[in-house]
């Protein structure tokens, strides 16, 4: 069977970018990301050959050089990026090219966006996220990094961690206080988002060993004092946090389409193994200790993938999607590793084998249960939001 063809993963009205997209991670197999994986090397060449495609500038507006398009065509990008074998590797080398500049595209002046987004657009120009702390985690209000204001602009002293691509990126979009947290009306209010040079000796990145998703490397970044102009602020000080929400559900929404990619890719692996591997006289797939696990996940699969569309459609069309978002990113999570997981099972000893790759998806998927909310704090959002039962906190 092949899952391109079927109802559940060629949904209407993108084949052309799905076959677009395919035809550039055909040019980068497997063995591909197995090697950068193993040898921790940054994937350069497939983010250049995306970036030639016009893919990473897919949601960009025209008048910018970009498409144009909505979040529902970078789903589908990065559904079809990671389903190729690429998975988290090659979802997180391109991600903050199609939801990354909200920030900057809704707040930045005129001046920063004629500034920074040509460069961004032609890939002179590459950028993190600085947010994670590691004594704030989730709770971003109680973040400790402070930007103090002198002639010019600020200085920033503080430590981050998880930022994804810092030594690979010449700026990071960086959250700060401005103002203490208990000098502020509200919690969330007194922080400010910048956009800060990383090249600078003021900056120390050093990486965080991990158990997957290893070509694309996450790093602990302390900040000793780094000048940011005043220029460089994105939107009004003090309301960053406000700023980073905005693509809070754009964010569960693509993560999401990562995952439906490594759950899709798990399932045809494992499916196509459990044809051809011979055991007692018969293909393993025949016994239903193997096809019924993978059936199930077929189903379930298949549900997801349309919430997807759905949550997707929903965030184009201006609607409140928090709920949607928030439950698609729980369930692809979810499923994302139960397939994997099934998949490494199916090959049995072979499954914990680099060869197959297999195992490679599986230490992917277990990350997305993790990022960018845990599964804990999804349910207790679709607890409050969803339901309306009262807040645990």
């Amino acid at each position: 069977m092949d899952f391109n063809q079927t109802m559940f993963t060629m949904r209407p009205g993108l084949e052309d970018i799905r076959d677009g997209v395919r035809a550039v991670t055909r040019r980068f197999p497997d063995a591909y990301w197995r090697e950068c994986d193993e040898k921790h090397r940054y994937p350069v060449e497939f983010i250049a050959a995306m970036r030639e495609g016009g893919w990473l500038s897919a949601t960009l507006p025209e008048e910018l050089g970009g498409s144009g398009f909505g979040l529902t065509v970078a789903a589908a990008i990065l559904e079809e990026v990671s389903a190729s074998g690429g998975g988290m590797n090659a979802s997180s080398a391109i991600h903050i090219n199609l939801i990354g500049v909200e920030p900057i595209l809704k707040f930045g002046s005129d001046a920063f966006k004629a500034k920074y987004l040509p460069k961004i657009i032609s890939g002179e120009l590459t950028f993190a996220f600085g947010v994670t702390e590691p004594d704030a985690g989730t709770d971003t209000t109680r973040i400790t990094t402070r930007a103090v204001p002198v002639d010019g602009g600020y200085r920033v002293t503080g430590r981050k961690v998880w930022t994804t691509r810092a030594l690979e990126s010449d700026r990071v979009l960086l959250i700060t206080r401005t103002t203490p947290r208990d000098q502020c009306a509200k919690p969330a209010e007194g922080m400010t988002l910048f956009f800060a040079d990383l090249k600078q000796p003021e900056v120390d990145i050093r990486p965080i060993p991990k158990a997957g998703r290893n070509a694309v490397p996450s790093y602990e970044v302390a900040y000793d004092g780094l000048f940011v102009a005043e220029d460089d602020v994105v939107g009004t000080v003090g309301k960053g946090f406000y700023h980073l929400l905005t693509g809070l559900n754009a964010e569960r929404i693509l993560v999401a389409a990562t995952a439906v990619g490594i759950a899709r890719r798990s399932l045809e692996r494992a499916v196509q193994y459990a044809k051809e591997r011979v055991v007692f006289q018969r293909p393993i797939g025949a016994n239903q200790g193997v096809a019924f696990p993978l059936a199930e996940g077929f189903a379930q699969y298949s549900v997801v993938a349309l919430l997807l569309d759905k949550a997707a459609s929903m965030y184009d069309e201006g609607q409140e999607c928090g709920v949607e978002a928030t439950m698609l990113k729980y369930l692809a999570a979810e499923i994302a590793y139960k397939l994997a997981d099934q998949a490494v099972q199916t090959h049995g000893g072979m499954g914990y084998a680099t060869e197959f790759d297999v195992e490679r998806y599986w230490r992917e998927a277990r990350m997305l249960r993790l990022a960018p909310i845990t599964q804990e704090l999804a349910l207790n959002h679709l607890a409050t939001h969803g339901l309306g039962l009262p807040r645990s906190f």
